[in-house]
């Protein structure tokens, strides 16, 4: 079947590098990292304190005061960076108008959702009763209201939900954005994941379930994606979210090009809430599926954004899957973004997706840091420890949750 074809025309983002994608790019290619002391809550006695914290963030321009007060920040990450998509792709005055608003859609997923509204809700019951809880407890928590509030304010009135598969939600939400397309329900989706965890409840969470790195005196030097030393994945907070367009929508209206988004693919591990299956086949078959998605052979694949937390079990797990994928890494190359903004949970789709397409459309694909003592069978040279010029065929971007979730995207360069 002769599959309707898709492209990237916007790109917004949330991160510890600012809302800029240029700016985000340009840190990643230098080998930046976004990791520091947690400053808003007070972290004394805990295992871990430190994440990749959000930098340089005002939703003034893009929010009313009175949201700014009330919303969780994962719903405000998700309407700035949705709405610097939609400026990004150019879907704006004259443009916009022309828009069909009931053939525009949004899927912007989060693992967590609103957890400091949950959070500050619980503490007020507690302590002043529940007559003092906000009406706007319920709406404010649950992980569809920052897509929904988007679409509010945009007008769109096409597929509206959220995804929540932990941290492989980005990229679940893009594949179901995509699908929507090409099943002639959208002509433009809004699409990606938003996450902000980063609280108190959310960081002892992570440290009851031992994910965390400890590294508190080198926190720069905690997220190690393949490297023997790794203890663990460093937090991060932010957005990532795409513009996606039947390709057909995108050259009636002249919008430039960032990217084709060539097929998408998901599985289960079916085997552990947090553990991932140590042979990979899950992964495996998230990355096949992909490829039979997007209908390319797999000797096109020639760069991977890999999930690549920085956990014992996961980095590993990940990296045998491509090999029994691939049967060789000697023309891939790979590298992980969290080695450098932390792991932004149902965010890192999205935000990884973003730097996938900077690396496409510049040539340059960024560093994995602090791979100092790479493990025994990962093949130094495919994994880049400085920025690299690298003409990219395609690329994959590999997201994994919590739960077995697996999902894979395909990206290539737009050629028409």
């Amino acid at each position: 079947m002769n599959k309707k074809r898709i492209v990237i025309t916007g790109m917004g983002l949330v991160s510890c590098f600012g809302s800029d994608v240029d700016t985000f790019y340009q840190h990643l290619l230098q080998g930046k990292s976004g990791v520091g002391p947690i400053e808003n809550f007070s972290c004394e006695g805990m295992t871990t304190r430190f994440a990749a914290s959000v930098q340089g963030f005002d939703p003034a321009p893009y929010v009313d005061k009175k949201q700014i007060r009330r919303l969780d920040p994962y719903a405000l990450y998700t309407i700035v960076a949705g709405k610097r998509a939609i400026e990004d792709a150019k879907l704006t005055g004259e443009a916009y108008e022309k828009l069909n608003k009931k053939k525009c859609g949004v899927i912007v997923g989060s693992g967590m959702g609103g957890m400091k509204v949950f959070f500050e809700g619980s503490e007020t019951i507690l302590n002043k009763g529940f007559n003092r809880i906000t009406p706007f407890f319920v709406p404010y928590i649950i992980t569809n209201i920052g897509g929904a509030l988007l679409a509010m304010d945009s007008g769109f009135m096409g597929p509206n939900y959220s995804i929540s598969t932990a941290c492989a939600t980005g990229n679940y939400s893009i594949i179901n954005a995509a699908n929507h397309i090409r099943l002639g329900h959208a002509d433009v989706m809004i699409a990606g994941g938003s996450e902000d965890a980063l609280l108190e409840l959310g960081v002892a969470g992570f440290i009851a379930c031992k994910a965390l790195s400890r590294r508190n005196d080198e926190p720069q030097k905690a997220s190690r994606p393949w490297d023997k030393n790794r203890d663990g994945f460093v937090m991060g907070t932010g957005a990532g979210v795409l513009v996606l367009e039947s390709l057909e929508h995108a050259l009636e209206r002249g919008a430039h090009i960032y990217a084709e988004y060539l097929g998408g693919g998901i599985s289960c591990d079916a085997h552990h809430i947090t553990d991932p299956r140590i042979d990979g086949e899950g992964v495996a078959l998230s990355i096949e599926n992909a490829l039979e998605d997007a209908g390319i052979t797999k000797d096109r694949v020639n760069y991977i954004n890999a999930h690549a937390t920085s956990t014992p079990a996961g980095d590993m797990a990940e990296y045998k899957a491509v090999e029994n994928v691939f049967g060789s890494m000697k023309n891939i190359k790979m590298n992980s973004t969290k080695s450098m903004i932390g792991h932004c949970l149902g965010a890192a789709g999205g935000i990884e997706a973003i730097a996938t397409i900077k690396a496409i459309e510049s040539g340059k694909i960024h560093p994995t840091i602090n791979l100092e003592e790479p493990e025994e069978g990962v093949e130094q040279d495919s994994i880049p420890t400085v920025a690299t010029e690298h003409k990219i065929d395609v690329a994959l971007s590999n997201s994994f949750g919590f739960g077995g979730h697996n999902a894979s995207i395909a990206l290539a360069p737009y050629n028409d």
